[in-house]
């Protein structure tokens, strides 16, 4: 066992468990330290993985550039591990531009956890962040909620500010190759403006706190019912 999301077959290869981050281990870097409820996310995956057998299902990107493999992971009896970990309060969903399968199942399972504060969802270190100029700290992954003032395009880069100064306050960024992903999709990004939006990524230093997109999924519109999906189920 690695970590809450990824494993060690009996063969020696690793997976990777797609669409979903667990609290983050050291795992030999020097002055990491590790993120709460970490050693108990691991052990969960432990609790679940150790000793079964497992089938694996690809979404998406097979391997990553570590050489570990992605997919979707389940037991012989059915069980979904990533939809587990997202359940039990002990994984939040993470999702890659080249590897989105079963994400709206993932979300579902998420929002389910944090209403009912499990997990990770009980300490204030992975709260949902309000859009503002204090989001952060920087360098960090984060769930950020807020109204979205104006979505415009400026030099073919799509920005999605959350306040009235763009030099100090929230903003949401896609590059002009990933604004244009979105129009091929059919993304209606331009009417985000006065919507309530969740959004999740990693936070960069640009003026004010920036998060930068690379795939639509990244983006939940909560003022609007969930799209129906297929559900994610053992291949």
């Amino acid at each position: 066992m690695v970590d809450g999301d990824t494993v060690r077959l009996q063969d020696g290869r690793q997976v990777r468990l797609t669409g979903i981050q667990a609290p983050k281990l050291p795992l030999g870097r020097p002055g990491f330290r590790a993120w709460p409820l970490a050693d108990r996310s691991k052990e969960e995956m432990e609790r679940l993985s150790l000793g079964r057998d497992v089938l694996l299902a690809y979404g998406g990107r097979r391997e990553d550039r570590h050489g570990r493999i992605l997919a979707q992971m389940f037991r012989l009896d059915g069980t979904w591990l990533q939809g587990e970990m997202v359940r039990r309060g002990l994984a939040r969903v993470y999702s890659f531009a080249d590897n989105t399968a079963c994400i709206a199942d993932l979300l579902r399972l998420e929002v389910e956890a944090r209403a009912a504060r499990r997990g990770i969802w009980s300490l204030d270190w992975y709260a949902l962040r309000p859009a503002g100029p204090d989001v952060g700290p920087f360098g960090s992954f984060q769930l950020v909620e807020g109204v979205v003032m104006k979505a415009d395009v400026v030099r073919g880069r799509l920005y999605l500010n959350f306040g009235d100064d763009w030099r100090t306050d929230f903003t949401v960024s896609a590059s002009p190759r990933v604004r244009q992903q979105f129009d091929r999709q059919d993304f209606d990004y331009r009417g985000l403006a006065g919507r309530r939006i969740r959004v999740r990524g990693w936070i960069d230093q640009r003026n004010g706190p920036m998060l930068g997109l690379s795939h639509v999924e990244q983006i939940e519109l909560l003022d609007q019912p969930a799209a129906d999906a297929e559900s994610c189920a053992m291949p």
